[in-house]
């Protein structure tokens, strides 16, 4: 009976880190909407102050929190930075990370994260970087502006936050890693890319990206 259980145990685990990723077209279509949403409730959302000052934007449309004994957090989306005249296309991103603990259920959230400066742009269009380890991350501020917030937000390379029913609130993703997805890329350009060809700006926009590229145009 215990070595049903401890395999049904594991199966979950297992379960939960392949089920539920959607496609690269769902993705860019929920991360669209997730970028509309930025600023439509001024006191509960990211400042838009922020938002102008930001160098690159990051949208995990669905970061999947799993259970049971291993709790791990995993989430494909989508980078942007500024480029000439604009923003770049976009280019696909994996976040994994991780904690160990007795953990029961799991839990689903949008996460957003501005990167504030050149330095953060850097770790961005590397193949793999930490957050917390290689770029300094901090939990972003939520409201109209950023006055009077702390200086660990103001001075960090990458804010972050999540979302969940509809509110936004600062989230610390301090040992989470971030890495280039190059199959997202290839669905979306149709052959292999870099992150770093792709943000830089020097590759055109799929078709596909229209409604992303037209909802972040507006910063």
């Amino acid at each position: 009976m215990k070595r049903r259980w401890v395999t049904a145990v594991i199966t979950g685990v297992v379960a939960l880190s392949v089920v539920g990723f959607a496609s690269t077209p769902e993705r860019l279509s929920s991360a669209a909407e997730a970028v509309k949403e930025l600023t439509q409730t001024p006191d509960k959302d990211i400042p838009t102050d922020l938002i102008a000052k930001a160098q690159c934007m990051v949208i995990i449309p669905s970061l999947k929190k799993g259970a049971f004994i291993v709790g791990a957090e995993e989430g494909r989306g989508f980078a942007m930075c500024r480029a000439k005249g604009g923003w770049s296309g976009p280019a696909g991103v994996k976040v994994e990370g991780g904690s160990f603990g007795f953990q029961i259920g799991g839990s689903e959230t949008e996460v957003v994260m501005l990167v504030m400066n050149k330095k953060g742009m850097d770790r961005l269009l590397s193949d793999k970087f930490t957050l917390g380890g290689d770029a300094s991350v901090a939990a972003g501020p939520v409201g109209r502006t950023t006055t009077a917030q702390t200086d660990a937000a103001m001075t960090a390379e990458i804010l972050s936050w999540s979302r969940a029913r509809g509110v936004f609130a600062g989230v610390s993703l301090t040992g989470a890693t971030m890495r280039q997805d190059t199959d997202t890329n290839k669905d979306l350009y149709g052959k292999p890319l870099t992150n770093r060809e792709i943000l830089e700006g020097s590759v055109k926009p799929p078709s596909s990206a229209k409604p992303l590229m037209v909802a972040i145009s507006k910063f």
